[in-house]
C-alpha cells in the first residue's frame, strides 16, 4: 500500500465527460438558516447536526471498499508507520470509482449546501476525501488549511465533512475561527509526519505546530451523520489523543463562482495533471461537474 498520498495507483478519471450524468440526475435542496450562513462566513466553519444521517451506512460501505482494497483505488495513504499504534488511512479522488460516493454527490443535498454557504450561484465538485482512524491511533492531523494543497484559488470554497462515527470533542477536528479571513497561505504538510511540502512559494508561512492557545479554537463532539462545513482557507487539525473507537469521515470539496485554476510552483495534492488549463481559467466542467443548480 502507498504511504504517500500523492502516489497514484489507478486513474482517478473513470468517466470521460461528466456533464451528461450531471444533467440526467437531480440533487436534493438544502436551506440553511441565516445564522448558520453567518457563522460560516464569520468563523469559517459551521456545525450542522444530523445533516446526513441517512447517508452514514452507504458512505461507511463505500469507505470499507477503499480500506479493504486500497490499491484498487486512487491515491491511498497510510500515515501511521509499522511501529505506531492504530491506523490512519486516507484516500481521495474516488467518487467516480466507488458507487456509494457517486450516489452521494449526484443525489444528496451536499451540492446545494455548498452553494448556500459559499453564497455562490453554482457549486462545482472538486473531489472527495475519505478518512479512517482506527482504535488506538494516537496520530495528530497536523494543523493546515486546504487551499495551498490545491490547484485552485478563490474566495468561494467549501469542504463538507460528514462524520461516519460518533466522535468525542477531544478527538474531533479543531478549527481556528476567522483564520480564513487573514489572507495568509500556510505551507501544506504531509499527514504522516507533518513535514512541509516544497512549495516553491516564498509567500507561504508555516502553520502552527500544535493547537493554538486561544479561545478562537472551535471544536465540538460529533454524532454520526453530523456535518462540518468549512472554508478551504480555515486552519484546522487534531490532537494526538489516543482513540478508543473508530473515527471515520467523508468529505466533499466544492468550488464556487469565483474559483479559478492556479498553477502553483510546487507539488499539489491531489496532483491533478493534464488539465489543459491556463491560470485564471475556470475548472473544466467535463471533469469537475457543476452539480448545483440541478440544470443549467
Amino acid at each position: 500500500m502507498s504511504t504517500v498520498g500523492n502516489s497514484s495507483t489507478i486513474d482517478w478519471r473513470a468517466i470521460d465527460d461528466l456533464r451528461p450524468l450531471a444533467a440526467a440526475t437531480t440533487r436534493a435542496r438544502y436551506s440553511p438558516s441565516a445564522a448558520e450562513v453567518d457563522a460560516f462566513q464569520t468563523d469559517g466553519v459551521v456545525h450542522l447536526p444530523a445533516a446526513f444521517v441517512d447517508w452514514v451506512e452507504p458512505l461507511r460501505a463505500g469507505l470499507e471498499r477503499n480500506l479493504t482494497n486500497p490499491d484498487q483505488f486512487a491515491f491511498p495513504c497510510d500515515s501511521t508507520t509499522a511501529d505506531e499504534p492504530g491506523r490512519f488511512f486516507d484516500s481521495y479522488c474516488n467518487w467516480q470509482l466507488i458507487p456509494e460516493y457517486l450516489t452521494f454527490v449526484l443525489s444528496s443535498a451536499a451540492a446545494s449546501m455548498a452553494a448556500a454557504f459559499m453564497q455562490s450561484t453554482t457549486a462545482q465538485l472538486f473531489h472527495e476525501h475519505s478518512f479512517s482512524k482506527e482504535p488506538g491511533t494516537a496520530k495528530a492531523t497536523p494543523w493546515h488549511h486546504d487551499l495551498p494543497y490545491y490547484c485552485v484559488d478563490g474566495q468561494q470554497t467549501a469542504s463538507i465533512y460528514v462524520a461516519l462515527d460518533d466522535i468525542s470533542a477531544d478527538t474531533a477536528v479543531q478549527f481556528l475561527r476567522g483564520s480564513h479571513r487573514t489572507g495568509e497561505l500556510f505551507k501544506p504538510r504531509t499527514f504522516s509526519d507533518g513535514t512541509e511540502y516544497e512549495t516553491g512559494d516564498e509567500s507561504m508561512v508555516s502553520a502552527p505546530a500544535s493547537t493554538p492557545d486561544t479561545d478562537a479554537v472551535f471544536t465540538t463532539a460529533l454524532a454520526a451523520g453530523d456535518a462540518l462545513v468549512f472554508d478551504f482557507r480555515t486552519l484546522h487539525g487534531s490532537t494526538d489523543q489516543p482513540l478508543t473507537a473508530r473515527r471515520r469521515a467523508f468529505s466533499t470539496r466544492w468550488l464556487g463562482d469565483d474559483v479559478r485554476y492556479v498553477d502553483r510552483p510546487g507539488e499539489t495534492s491531489p496532483p491533478l495533471e493534464g488539465l489543459g488549463l491556463k491560470p485564471g481559467d475556470p475548472m473544466r466542467d467535463d471533469w469537475f461537474p457543476t452539480l448545483w443548480p440541478n440544470s443549467r
